[in-house]
């Protein structure tokens, strides 16, 4: 073992850390899933597309899938500033689109509860602006974090958010 490459930081350097809006990626879809049981391991396959769990999944939702428009989107990306604002985490990358979040953040602390508080944050801010009502499912349950624990794959991260979400979402607000 070669102790000079020995880390024993109790946090990564920073999280890459992604929710979906309601509704709009379904178990059993033809995109695939994780495990609903929670017990899918990083890099293991998706679960196979599955017509009758989708549909079910669909018929068990408490509202409408719903998408972020502009106005949402330019709401929940100044509430995530915010958040790391008032807790000192600092993000590094943000890209509000559609349907989902990323984020690159930097905090002494687990990715869970950060993504929580994103969540919390922007919801809130979406309702203040009257831009939702009180009973709007926003997102999705979970978040997927990842881990990064070396410079280069928090850059690597970074230029995902930033460029490696397609073209810029049209202002359709």
């Amino acid at each position: 073992m070669n102790y000079l490459d020995w880390d024993d930081a109790e946090f990564p350097l920073a999280y890459l850390i992604t929710f979906r809006t309601y509704g709009t990626w379904l178990h059993g879809d033809e995109r695939g899933s994780v495990d609903l049981r929670g017990q899918n391991a990083y890099g293991s396959p998706f679960v196979d597309r599955n017509k009758q769990l989708s549909d079910h999944m669909a018929e068990n939702m408490k509202g409408e899938s719903f998408l972020l428009k502009a106005d949402h989107r330019k709401h929940v990306e100044e509430a995530i500033r915010e958040v790391c604002s008032h807790k000192s985490f600092n993000l590094k990358a943000i890209n509000v689109r559609t349907n989902h979040v990323h984020s690159v953040v930097s905090a002494l602390s687990k990715p869970e509860p950060i993504a929580t508080a994103f969540k919390a944050y922007a919801t809130r801010r979406l309702r203040r602006e009257g831009v939702i009502g009180p009973d709007t499912k926003v997102w999705s349950r979970g978040e997927s974090t990842r881990y990064l624990w070396k410079q280069q794959f928090v850059e690597r991260a970074i230029e995902y958010v930033i460029n490696g979400q397609g073209d810029e979402i049209p202002d359709w607000a």
